[in-house]
């Protein structure tokens, strides 16, 4: 999300909005899912043959950068090898921490929740667009439209059902400035081409600067997810990977950790 900066200003746009509150996600999320529930989704087929495999998920740890409306990440022990004969952790942690999926519910009213997302969404081709010499000299840089038409002139247009991620390398740096999509951008990719999602290795869709939420807006408002707080992009190739997520299934959804791979 946005930074400590920006919180009062975060906070009321949340209240004007009426963006997801624990009461009206528990009713939007039954509202949602008693159509749904248990139905069986077609299999997806893996791309042909790969050979390495990125992890582009963040440990789940209390160390996690959160955003500051929300509470860190607790983990306890609550079994024990010697006195229950197994062991175990409970783990209390909000919907939108550490590596996660942006649902569109989590800014669209009645929108698609992660749990009702199509599974063969969460395998797609991965374009990963690196803005990462500009935002080591402007943190507050970002993603636009030039940046893609200079992506797609290296490597040919986005492909269909493609997951387009930001590099910046700023991933796990706790700041109050980090890059962002565009509201041009966004809106580019969600008008112009095919996509299923987007990514960023930083805590928002939206710049952390960004005093409203435009590129949220814009992609989950045209039903598409955001993945956020990705890690490793630096490593991934620019083209030709095919990213798979092990998104969130809990009834009404506005997002969740995952475990994000890209396979190439």
């Amino acid at each position: 999300m946005c930074s400590p900066a920006v919180i009062n200003d975060v906070q009321r746009e949340f209240s004007r909005r009426r963006f997801i509150t624990a009461t009206t996600l528990g009713t939007a999320g039954a509202m949602i899912v008693s159509h749904s529930a248990g139905a069986q989704q077609s299999p997806v087929r893996l791309p042909k043959g790969f050979r390495t495999v990125h992890d582009l998920t963040h440990t789940f740890s209390p160390r996690l950068p959160v955003y500051p409306l929300f509470t860190p990440v607790r983990i306890r022990q609550r079994f024990d090898y010697q006195k229950d004969g197994f062991f175990a952790n409970e783990v209390t942690f909000d919907e939108h921490t550490g590596t996660h999926m942006d649902a569109p519910l989590h800014f669209i009213a009645g929108g698609l929740s992660a749990d009702r997302l199509p599974a063969d969404r969460l395998i797609a081709p991965l374009a990963v667009v690196s803005i990462a010499a500009r935002a080591a000299k402007d943190p507050d840089t970002l993603v636009t439209v030039d940046d893609l038409l200079a992506w797609e002139k290296r490597h040919g247009r986005v492909p269909p059902g493609a997951v387009v991620a930001m590099h910046s390398g700023w991933d796990m740096k706790d700041t109050s400035h980090t890059p962002g999509f565009s509201e041009e951008a966004a809106r580019f990719l969600v008008d112009r081409r095919d996509i299923v999602g987007v990514g960023v290795d930083t805590l928002s869709l939206d710049a952390a600067v960004a005093k409203k939420f435009v590129a949220h807006l814009a992609f989950l408002g045209a039903g598409k997810y955001g993945v956020e707080l990705l890690a490793n992009l630096g490593a991934v190739p620019a083209a030709g990977a095919t990213m798979i997520l092990g998104a969130p299934k809990h009834e009404g959804a506005s997002g969740g950790p995952v475990r994000a791979l890209a396979v190439a």
